[in-house]
């Protein structure tokens, strides 16, 4: 399923998500630019996963409609290539890796299948805005937008450390 969604310049308000189609499936609610959290929505307008940095932590959290945890981002310190690990509770760990200037990303399972690729496709000045192409049985399409935005959110955090 390929979706497109989007980042506001201060990370806060909806943002639509698109099908291919530019039909709206979705949105994305950018809950507060003081303290990085979504939650994801289907088409239906149901809220479907959350996502969020746990209280002094560099680790983005991704739970359900519940609450409970589903998994977790982290960075992982790469020099030449962008590189973090998702953790599923029962449904294996996945690497996100892109070169060191690219835009484009690919998510590879366990055993290095690639499962879902994403790039982003914004200009340099203007939010983030994704295109993501997941073929994964394992992994909802919604639930890596929330993934994605956390990177997205990791990224940020780390830009800003590094100019500020």
């Amino acid at each position: 399923m390929n979706l497109y969604f989007r980042d506001k310049f201060f990370s806060t308000g909806i943002t639509e998500i698109l099908n291919e189609k530019e039909e709206d499936v979705g949105h994305v609610d950018l809950k507060s630019a003081f303290s990085s959290s979504i939650d994801v929505y289907g088409q239906n307008g149901h809220l479907l996963y959350k996502g969020s940095f746990p209280f002094f932590s560099g680790k983005w959290e991704v739970a359900n409609v519940d609450g409970d945890q589903i998994g977790v981002l982290r960075s992982r310190l790469s020099f030449f290539t962008k590189k973090f690990t998702y953790e599923t509770h029962g449904r294996g760990e996945y690497e996100i890796t892109s070169p060191a200037f690219s835009k484009e990303y690919e998510i590879a399972d366990e055993s290095g299948v690639l499962v879902a690729q994403f790039e982003r496709i914004n200009n340099w000045f203007s939010s983030g805005a994704f295109h993501l192409n997941n073929k994964s049985g394992f992994l909802d399409t919604y639930e890596l937008v929330a993934v994605i935005m956390g990177m997205h959110a990791i990224q940020k955090s780390q830009q800003a450390t590094v100019n500020g």
